[in-house]
């Protein structure tokens, strides 16, 4: 052990200062400036030589990741250091098996005195019995802690406050409310075309490739310029550099469309810093809390293409199918089969269910470049139908609907008055049984009794108001649907070949039916195509929407 004058006068007295938010809130005592003076004196007393200070501020003692504390231990396993000096242990760290590790092995075996002043620890005067137990209430409070840490922002998540502290790309904080975010004016054009050129077929590499060409400054450089932050590690030697993996986070980034979103990742405790996705039954989301970049429709489309398969071609592009094709049996997706040893005209779709043998289904095998004219043929039609002959497209899609619509919402308008009448009359006998309580008119059991009955009327009229509006607004986005689906049939007038944007605009969903001839060159497959609207049925099957072609060719 070295002597107390520290016998080679090259080694380093490390004086190690660390405060956390935490700390900082128990006062001047403990902060930074005070344990630098602390120490400083103490060394200079005791005449020990080339000081050396090593500080960390705002990271907590149950992190031993902090970049001032692995400066030091680096040191010391180099054999630099000869004395570590602290204010007390709790400086060193708040866990009690990493801190006890360093105190009574890591040390000695460097060779290094440690000394915690307030503690009246010091090595040289051999380990303290109450060392151990100091270093246990230490990493008690630390625990202690992070219990209140979590159970305050569980109910600010609860509540539908924000618990994140990364605000999206795109978004700004609100001068006037902190709490509050906006779209940010340089960011939020950004975020609205990459959706928008992954909507319209784009793949992720592609979209990459085009943001890195025009000099868009990435995300994580973006934010140090702006506020100095570090998060995502930016390489400020390529700020133009674009990762697949930043922009598939922002493609699937439900704060886009203005929601929170809370507990989207969680940790297992507070020694485990590694945060972990969270089961989506435990994840909480606040919808239309913030103005939104990206509507709901583009965002949803998406999601769609995310479900399906990713993998793109040589060319980067994705299967333009991906999130609209579907099986028509079982409900499974149908998936592109495509290979170097697969010419482009034999690409073709087989049911996933049948592939994993999950279900009991068939093939289903349809080529691609047919699907391709079945579709785009049967899109032409009914966008030329709707262009060409509005008046009778309207009244086809609004068919035994209209008359239905009416009455629902005359009928829906008087039901709505006479819910609220009833909710507002039940709060004045729920006062009135209140007061008669407490005038001791009526007993208190009596009142439980009759005051749960009257609340729980009130909680079943509250959710039929729910179930009113969700129809209402059904019935309103069917017939803006209808409308939307006539001006976009008024733009599209040209349609060389399918397109990714085609289906995006006009298609929902469709779906693929075995051939009634299994095995047959001439029997071609049902395709039943969803419009972004739904028509009226015939037989089962959506108006208009029933194609049944017969491929000569092998399909």
């Amino acid at each position: 052990m070295k002597s107390t004058e520290n016998a080679n006068k090259n080694l380093i007295t490390a004086l190690y200062c660390r405060l956390s938010q935490e700390d900082e809130r128990l006062g001047e005592s403990l902060s930074i400036e005070n344990q630098r003076l602390m120490l400083q004196r103490y060394a200079e007393e005791h005449r020990f030589p080339n000081i050396q200070f090593y500080v960390d501020d705002g990271f907590s003692g149950a992190d031993f990741n902090r970049p001032s504390f692995k400066r030091m231990m680096n040191d010391v396993e180099c054999g630099k250091v000869g004395i570590v000096i602290v204010k007390d242990q709790s400086r060193l760290g708040r866990d009690y098996l990493q801190t006890g590790m360093l105190m009574e092995i890591t040390f000695p075996q460097y060779d290094v005195r440690f000394i915690a002043i307030n503690d009246g620890v010091d090595s040289a005067n051999g380990v303290s019995d109450f060392s151990g137990i100091k270093n246990y209430f230490n990493d008690f409070y630390a625990r202690d802690t992070s219990r209140k840490i979590r159970a305050v922002q569980r109910a600010k998540g609860e509540r539908g406050e924000r618990v994140g502290t990364t605000i999206p790309y795109g978004y700004m904080k609100d001068p006037d409310n902190p709490k509050q975010y906006i779209p940010n004016p340089e960011t939020a054009p950004i975020v609205k075309r990459i959706f928008e050129m992954y909507a319209s077929g784009l793949g992720i590499m592609k979209i990459c490739d085009k943001l890195t060409g025009e000099k868009i400054i990435c995300p994580s450089v973006y934010a140090f310029k702006k506020n100095g932050s570090r998060s995502g590690s930016p390489n400020l030697a390529r700020p133009y550099h674009w990762a697949q993996t930043t922009v598939r986070k922002m493609l699937s980034n439900q704060e886009y469309v203005g929601d929170t979103v809370n507990f989207k990742t969680y940790s297992k405790s507070n020694k485990l810093k590694k945060r972990l996705k969270n089961d989506p039954e435990n994840i909480l989301i606040f919808k239309d809390t913030h103005e939104a970049i990206i509507d709901r429709k583009t965002f949803e489309l998406v999601q769609k293409h995310f479900a399906g398969r990713k993998r793109p071609d040589k060319q980067g592009e994705i299967d333009k199918y991906a999130g609209y094709l579907f099986c028509g049996e079982c409900g499974s997706r149908l998936y592109l089969h495509r290979g170097k040893t697969i010419k482009p005209e034999n690409n073709n779709f087989q049911c996933g269910g049948f592939q994993r043998r999950t279900t009991d289904c068939t093939a289903h095998y349809i080529r691609e470049n047919v699907l391709d004219q079945i579709v785009l043929h049967n899109l032409k039609t009914v966008t030329v139908y709707a262009r060409e002959q509005p008046e009778e497209f309207y009244a086809m899609a609004t068919q035994n609907g209209e008359a239905e619509t009416k009455r629902f919402y005359k009928n829906a308008g008087r039901e709505k008055v006479q819910i609220e009448k009833r909710i507002n009359e039940l709060d004045n006998i729920i006062r009135c049984l209140y007061e008669d309580r407490v005038c001791g008119r009526l007993t208190p059991d009596r009142y439980d009794v009759m005051a749960n009955g009257y609340e729980q009327e009130q909680a079943e009229l509250r959710q039929e108001l729910t179930s009113i509006k969700e129809r209402t607004d059904q019935m309103d986005m069917r017939e803006k649907c209808i409308k939307e689906f006539m001006d976009k049939a008024k733009s599209y007038i040209e349609m060389p070949k399918l397109t990714p944007e085609l289906l995006r605009v006009f298609i929902r969903r469709i779906e693929v039916y075995e051939k009634p001839e299994k095995y047959s060159r001439t029997c071609g497959n049902l395709i039943v195509i969803h419009y972004a609207f739904q028509l009226p049925e015939e037989n089962g099957m959506p108006a208009i929407e029933k194609v049944m072609l017969s491929i000569k060719k092998t399909a």
